[in-house]
């Protein structure tokens, strides 16, 4: 039996920039209610093992850019500036495209396999998360 076809969606840079809105709204909500009140978001692995997840500290990320920290935002997690970094990039880049400039995408090679991204993604997360375990960074 043959694995199920997703059919994939032509991209359209209004509704990444939708998507791209509601996060940075959503963190910056949480960043903001950090801020105010100095609580955060625990973090499950970190309580159940005692080691940070690649995402451990996103939430002091926010909170020191808030606050025009970039260091302190590069030393709570790099890895969520690096994102951050990326996903401001395609929001630029999406915004131009939204208002009728060129669209800029990735290699024939490498579109429509949305699967290889998410793998790449996760191989550079968990690899972020052992060094950062074992070898204190920043």
């Amino acid at each position: 039996m043959s694995p199920p076809v997703f059919p994939v969606r032509a991209f359209d840079a209004r509704r990444g920039l939708r998507a791209l809105g509601t996060f940075g709204a959503v963190g910056l909500g949480l960043s903001g209610v950090g801020v105010a009140t100095g609580l955060g978001i625990p973090c499950p692995w970190r309580q159940l093992t005692g080691t940070l997840c690649p995402l451990c500290g996103g939430t002091h990320v926010g909170m020191a850019l808030l606050q025009g920290d970039l260091a302190g935002a590069w030393a709570a997690n790099q890895l969520v500036v690096g994102g951050l970094v990326v996903l401001v990039l395609l929001g630029l880049l999406w915004t131009i495209e939204a208002l009728g400039g060129p669209a800029v995408r990735p290699p024939r090679s490498l579109r429509g396999r949305p699967g290889l991204w998410w793998v790449v993604i996760g191989a550079v997360a968990v690899v972020f998360a052992v060094v950062r375990n074992l070898v204190p960074l920043g």
